[in-house]
């Protein structure tokens, strides 16, 4: 997932020269794939049994490679959004289950552990930095993505006989006996929704386990009908509602044109090296951010992300140096999970009705607004946007 969702952002510049593609059609692109995962991952609410199903992994294993192989096919814009738009519908229905099978098989493990597991998306973002730099000397675009096909293949085959979360066995009573997973209903911000746990998580693909189990805990039995969260809470809850719906906006430009804009003050291989770097610093973040959450204020360490997030993003914007796309890269790397396990975490302290669901959805509408938001300033290159 983490290469087939994120090799995109290296490929940018390589189309830009290659293949003619426009900086508006770039963002409309990433737009189509953030559209197609937000509607992958509701799947995973609407169809509960889907997160259970080993042919519907494979099966998006298979569509999620194929569509990065369809790419060079064509210099249609049509039918480049159209397999980006599948791109990110399969992607998510693969996050959807690898999260089932990792709540499912390391339930009895170290907390810690699923937050490592999560790294696969860090991983996945450095190869495809590694992919693109490996490719760019010798071959044109077309093979980049190729190879990212190829990559996809390998991997798609480590995955094949991954197994999903099992259905529950149940009692007489109905009830879910010991050891087996809740069944298809999962208690999340303070409502029973079917398979939210792992739907939640999938809408952030760099989400860790902490937030989510943080938001299980938020409430007691019978939270599912809980009143209104207290009226400070209400107001604090309103302006982290809003915080985290921007940085859906802003996180996501970065993540989309991060590449672009190092490669226009920089020579072509700092960019899909910077993304190397990304991905490196990604790997161990969930869980790193995760372990300080559990020893230091939610609000500091949220604050904190958030300021070195910004500082990170900014900096290609404002010198073309090769030492600031590196640390640009690392900054932008270690914090973009971080900001999202620490403010979901924070809105389930809160206490305030189905806050993962809300900011979530907050966040998501953020990342498909992001690049569309930010057009109009790509006629003049990326460092505006950013």
């Amino acid at each position: 997932m983490g290469v087939g969702r994120f090799v995109y952002t290296p490929i940018i510049p390589l189309m830009h020269a290659q293949a003619g593609l426009t900086s508006g059609t770039g963002a409309h692109l990433a737009t189509a794939n953030y559209v197609g995962y937000l509607a992958g991952a509701l799947t995973g609410i609407l169809a509960p049994a889907a997160v259970r199903s080993p042919a519907l992994l494979r099966a998006a294993l298979v569509v999620l490679t194929a569509s990065l192989a369809a790419m060079p096919l064509t210099h249609s814009t049509t039918t480049w959004l159209l397999l980006r738009l599948v791109a990110g519908a399969a992607s998510a229905l693969v996050f959807v289950i690898a999260v089932s099978s990792l709540h499912s098989h390391l339930r009895a493990h170290p907390a810690h552990l699923p937050g490592w597991a999560f790294g696969g998306v860090g991983a996945g973002i450095a190869l495809s930095g590694l992919l693109v730099l490996a490719v760019r000397p010798i071959a044109d675009w077309r093979a980049a993505w190729w190879s990212a096909a190829a990559l996809g293949a390998v991997l798609t085959l480590a995955a094949w006989n991954l197994r999903p979360e099992t259905a529950p066995r149940r009692n007489a009573a109905g009830a879910s006996l010991p050891g087996t997973t809740g069944g298809p209903g999962q208690r999340t911000a303070g409502v029973a929704v079917p398979g939210a746990r792992e739907a939640t998580a999938a809408v952030r693909p760099d989400l860790g386990t902490a937030a989510v189990r943080a938001s299980g805990r938020a409430r007691g039995p019978g939270d599912a009908h809980a009143g209104p969260a207290p009226r400070g809470n209400r107001r604090w809850f309103g302006v982290l509602f809003a915080s985290y719906t921007l940085e859906g906006v802003g996180y996501i430009v970065a993540g989309t044109f991060l590449v672009a804009a190092i490669e226009q003050g920089s020579p072509g291989w700092i960019g899909s090296g910077a993304w190397v770097l990304v991905g490196l610093a990604a790997v161990p973040s969930s869980a790193c951010w995760a372990w300080l959450g559990r020893r230091y204020s939610r609000a500091d360490l949220l604050l904190v992300a958030l300021a070195v997030q910004a500082v990170g993003i900014a900096l290609p914007a404002l010198t073309g140096s090769v030492a600031a796309a590196l640390v640009s890269a690392a900054l932008f790397g270690a914090t973009f999970i971080g900001v999202s396990t620490l403010a979901l975490a924070a809105g389930a302290q809160l206490e305030f009705p189905r806050s993962v669901a809300l900011l979530t959805a907050g966040y998501s509408v953020g990342q498909i607004l992001g690049p569309l938001a930010v057009t109009p300033l790509l006629h003049h290159g990326y460092h505006q946007a950013l």
